[in-house]
């Protein structure tokens, strides 16, 4: 019985959701469709996870369906991580904290040198590119939600595959000996026969 743990990026980043659908609602319903007769497989879902899917979607997918979606928190009071992933991602956020203060600084600098006029005329074009740089310097490669941590500790608890396409996620999920997968192998193994026992 193969276990996966789903993270809402399958289905909602443009880049992964193509293997299942257009939409996020429609990558979601062709994925329940295809795995609702496979017995090989189970999907798990934290319901952290789980309630951030469904803000992407219209309407939820009528209750035969989502129900093969196993709602399965981590038991976050029994789980143990080493402490040496805690002390990485400490220095690593606070790496990233001073790239992003230095990232400022530049943008801060670069506004005072330019001549804004009283309309203040570019102002804007700096405060978005100050903006998309700074969440890029600070969210991009690193666990950064709650839901990602939910992710990480349901997928080691169930010694799951995690079907993600967040490179952070990834990133992190590794340290710990978690398998990830992507849309494309996620696919792949629910195209697979279900195996005899």
């Amino acid at each position: 019985m193969l276990k996966v743990v789903l993270d809402t990026s399958i289905f909602v980043n443009p880049d992964s959701r193509f293997i299942f659908g257009n939409t996020p609602k429609e990558a979601l319903n062709n994925f329940l469709d295809q795995i609702k007769d496979k017995k090989h497989i189970t999907c798990y879902i934290p319901p952290s996870v789980y309630e951030e899917l469904i803000k992407f979607l219209e309407k939820l997918p009528p209750a035969k369906k989502i129900v093969l979606l196993n709602r399965q928190p981590p038991s976050s009071y029994q789980s143990s991580v080493p402490a040496m992933l805690v002390y990485e991602f400490i220095e690593e956020m606070r790496s990233r904290i001073n790239k992003g203060l230095r990232l400022a600084e530049k943008y801060t600098r670069k506004g005072l040198k330019r001549t804004l006029g009283p309309d203040k005329k570019g102002e804007e074009e700096i405060i978005k590119s100050l903006r998309q740089e700074y969440r890029s310097a600070l969210r991009e490669g690193i666990i950064d939600s709650k839901e990602d941590f939910d992710l990480i500790l349901l997928a080691k608890e169930i010694n799951a595959y995690l079907a993600t396409a967040d490179c952070g996620l990834i990133k992190w999920a590794q340290k710990l000996g978690i398998t990830c997968i992507n849309a494309e192998e996620l696919n792949a193994l629910c195209e697979e026969k279900d195996k005899s026992c």
